[in-house]
């Protein structure tokens, strides 16, 4: 499965009178969930899905402990995860105190290991990118291909295998 994206027309950053088209990214269908990403793992180790779950919640439950008391938290081939937050200046080093401290964040920092790379060569880490109307087609096709299917049941009586009920979000 390719990376999907639409084209978006914005104001050129460098110059406001011009506007561009830039690719926007776009995420599809539900957030993959702590459950699902269990599975995965399950099916690639020994481990049950219950134990990998148990694993996960003590991991975030002793990084946010960490983090709370001060330290970075460095996974190896993964990134850190470091707090930061946002203040207000005092004028007077006297006023400067927590409560200047108006929201904190956790950041994260991806290794290397992890970084999407534009130009991998290995089949697992390649990035493929495809326009959300080439996207649209494809899908439309397949969708009617199934529909052409003489063996599929699952028509209704206008012979187009249901076809009518895909929306184009960019009509």
């Amino acid at each position: 499965m390719a990376i999907v994206f639409k084209k978006t027309l914005r104001e050129n950053p460098r110059d406001p009178s011009k506007k561009n088209y830039y690719p926007e990214l776009l995420t599809l269908g539900k957030s993959v969930n702590q459950d699902t990403i269990a599975y995965e793992m399950k099916e690639k180790s020994s481990l049950s899905k219950g134990d990998i779950l148990s694993v996960l919640s003590n991991f975030v439950e002793a990084m946010l402990s960490s983090l709370y008391n001060g330290h970075s938290v460095n996974i190896q081939n993964f990134g850190v995860f470091s707090l930061s937050a946002s203040t207000v200046g005092a004028a007077e080093e006297k006023d400067c105190t927590a409560k200047n401290i108006k929201a904190v964040r956790i950041n994260f920092r991806p290794s290397t290991s992890v970084r999407p790379n534009l130009t991998s060569t290995r089949a697992g880490n390649r990035l493929e990118f495809v326009d959300l109307q080439t996207y649209l087609k494809s899908l439309k096709m397949s969708l009617s291909d199934e529909g052409d299917d003489s063996n599929n049941d699952g028509g209704n009586d206008d012979g187009n295998g249901g076809g009518d009920d895909f929306i184009d979000p960019s009509a």
